[in-house]
């Protein structure tokens, strides 16, 4: 019981603290309603501008918190981030060709790092029984190759999911979401591997034998915040070594009548020693960015090539005996 509790002050913790720290940068901001009475949410999405921020709290700004950060700090970040991405583009082969379908070039980033819980930036440190488990996945792995099946690929890379919250984190491109209401139930659209969750509204999540790539979400509202728990994940889309027994909590929250605040928490004992959050701004767009299809595998011959370059080294190891 005492660990439940703890945990669970924990969690409510993390989700303050974003709420807090959203209220303090924000102010209160009261959006549209429905017709039939939920906060208005709906839209298309982008997040290409918070692409370069870093996940923790960089060693440069050891001590300091978010609201620490002065708008001239951030800008001065924000050009240091986009010149040593500038610099790493130069360099990297596959970027010579035009880059008119980068989405993320030049974003202008909304705070200095994700994690907004706990305080010190910092992803809590991972418990003993996710390291014996990461330990064991990297045993199992011993001795193959990156290619040596096509089960050596990630869910990404086989145009099947990116999971949450990786579909909505930002990327070169795929930055895109829409969100559609209707009474009872909220849908998320993903521009990434062209996924989309249909979310019911308060109703009980379905049973702990029935799992998910993108896992079992339930919505709810808090004041104007969509929340939405998330929960029956299977091992095969942990985020950060995340086990089966995640319970992920987005919030989002509009901020005003172009931005939403999207925080997650993970709530995970097998995998984190505490609840953590990390929290970045979403920017409604309008036509001109809407999702686009996302045809993975149309002239995608990056699976048949690493295959076959596979192959062809067994042949030629073979014949060498």
């Amino acid at each position: 019981m005492n660990r439940r509790l703890t945990v669970g002050a924990g969690l409510l913790a993390a989700m303050l603290g974003s709420a807090l720290l959203h209220a303090q940068a924000r102010g209160a901001y009261a959006p549209p309603r429905t017709p039939w009475g939920d906060p208005d949410l709906q839209g298309d999405f982008t997040n290409s501008d918070e692409s370069l921020i870093p996940m923790e709290r960089p060693e440069s700004l050891a001590g300091r918190k978010l609201e620490d950060v002065t708008p001239a700090e951030l800008a001065r970040l924000n050009d240091q981030r986009n010149e040593a991405r500038d610099e790493a583009d130069r360099q990297r082969w596959e970027l010579r060709s035009p880059l008119h379908w980068f989405e993320n070039i030049k974003p202008k980033n909304s705070r200095a790092w994700l994690v907004v819980d706990p305080p010190d930036g910092r992803i809590p440190p991972l418990t003993a029984e996710a390291r014996a488990r990461n330990a064991a996945r990297a045993e199992m792995r011993k001795g193959r190759g990156e290619a040596d099946s096509w089960e050596d690929r990630s869910l990404y890379d086989r145009c099947i999911t990116r999971g949450i919250p990786g579909s909505m984190m930002p990327a070169i491109y795929g930055n895109s979401y829409r969100i559609v209401q209707g009474p009872g139930v909220v849908a998320i659209g993903y521009e990434m591997v062209n996924e989309t969750r249909v979310i019911p509204i308060t109703r009980p999540h379905l049973p702990s034998s029935m799992r998910a790539y993108m896992g079992d979400g339930r919505a709810r509202f808090e004041g104007t915040s969509l929340v939405v728990e998330t929960t029956n994940f299977t091992d095969k889309t942990p985020y950060r070594g995340s086990s089966e027994r995640l319970r992920l909590v987005e919030r989002f929250t509009p901020t005003d009548d172009t931005h939403v605040e999207w925080a997650v928490t993970f709530d995970d004992p097998a995998t984190w020693a505490r609840p953590w959050t990390f929290a970045m701004t979403l920017t409604k767009v309008g036509p001109d960015q809407a999702p686009f299809e996302y045809a993975c595998h149309e002239g995608n011959y990056a699976m048949r090539n690493l295959l076959s370059i596979a192959r062809a080294e067994d042949a030629a190891a073979t014949k060498g005996r």
